[in-house]
């Protein structure tokens, strides 16, 4: 069932022709073998019954967030669904948080209430982690209203599946950040499959950048293997919406390397698709045009990968030695009052 991804065949040379220079593929590849790192032990630790829950791993899909880093500012606005751990990794949380949450202890992000779907980091403007499927949607939309209504520029970046994307509070949130010009990007993270069901098989229509036709919304399809492609994307649909354009529909092609939780046992598809998609790992190209271009030695590129893995580890051992949240933590944070004084009124 594999599809193929039109610019997926862009060469290590051609992408180091490009405006991306040595520092970014350095950072690039840092971060996306940071989220897969951390992934892959999140993997084994569910295995081993360390924590709880549902689990969505991230692996395969990393150069998506890579290259939204690139083209947006820190005060930009990020919300998602509950495949989530690596969009704190990337946007600068602490990974010793993002594990703590996963272990549900009061050191985590959500201060262990959350857990693997509900990952949430004010300062750095992530508003979740979201386990109902398109909740996130017309949330996001809203975020955005709010930055038009207090007269800045920034943008809101809303994560979705393809499942997600058929889902009626789609369209109605479209027809509102149309109408309105929200600065909002719509990013569908385009796995291919709806938990276990394909694309094809959820509607006639499959190509998901034609969902805001419509509208008139403005659309593109882009190869989410390639952080290059992802960002010049995501740089294009801010720009619009900073200058008061309003929103567009981003079908960011991409594929998941496992299977859609950990309790998948990924009976939908066949090994040799998978195996088509690992040749594009995202990780491996950014890694090839660091090695063609000669800008880091082999014993550097194994620093990295020691660094990471040494990261994970300590991620893990502060987990594993944090205390659980207190019976009194079951009634904080249900109102924020001291942001909204007016609650006591």
């Amino acid at each position: 069932m594999a599809t193929e991804i039109a610019t997926g065949k862009s060469t290590a040379k051609k992408a180091a022709a490009s405006r991306f220079g040595k520092d970014t593929y350095i950072k690039w590849y840092r971060e996306m073998l940071l989220m897969r790192r951390f992934e892959e032990k999140c993997g084994h630790l569910y295995i081993q019954q360390k924590f709880g829950g549902f689990c969505h791993l991230y692996i395969g899909q990393e150069a998506i967030l890579s290259g939204m880093m690139e083209a947006i500012r820190p005060t930009d606005k990020v919300i998602t669904a509950y495949r989530d751990h690596a969009h704190p990794l990337v946007m600068g949380s602490d990974p010793k948080k993002v594990m703590a949450e996963l272990y549900g202890k009061a050191t985590g992000l959500s201060k262990g209430k959350g857990g693997s779907m509900h990952m949430f980091d004010k300062d750095r403007n992530l508003f979740g982690g979201h386990g109902i499927v398109g909740a996130q949607i017309p949330m996001g939309a809203g975020i955005a209203f709010a930055d038009k209504y207090n007269g800045n520029d920034n943008v809101t970046l809303t994560f979705f599946g393809d499942g997600a994307a058929r889902q009626g509070a789609l369209f109605e949130t479209f027809n509102m950040a149309m109408t309105w010009k929200l600065p909002v990007i719509f990013i569908i993270e385009n796995n291919q499959y709806a938990m276990g069901t394909s694309i094809e098989r959820t509607s006639n229509v499959t190509d998901l950048s034609q969902l805001g036709a419509s509208f008139l919304m403005p659309s593109e399809t882009v190869d989410g293997m390639r952080p290059e492609a992802v960002c010049e994307a995501i740089e294009r649909a801010a720009e619009r919406g900073r200058k008061g354009e309003g929103p567009t529909l981003l079908d960011i092609k991409t594929y998941r390397y496992k299977g859609h939780s950990m309790s998948d046992p990924q009976k939908y598809r066949t090994k040799e698709e998978v195996a088509e998609y690992q040749e594009q790992d995202p990780i491996e190209h950014v890694l090839r045009v660091i090695r063609e271009n000669n800008w880091m030695t082999e014993a550097q590129i194994e620093e990295v990968e020691t660094d990471v893995k040494t990261l994970v580890d300590d991620s893990v051992k502060f987990a594993e030695e944090s205390p659980l949240p207190t019976a009194d933590e079951l009634y904080k944070d249900v109102y924020m009052q001291d942001d909204y004084p007016y609650v006591n009124d």
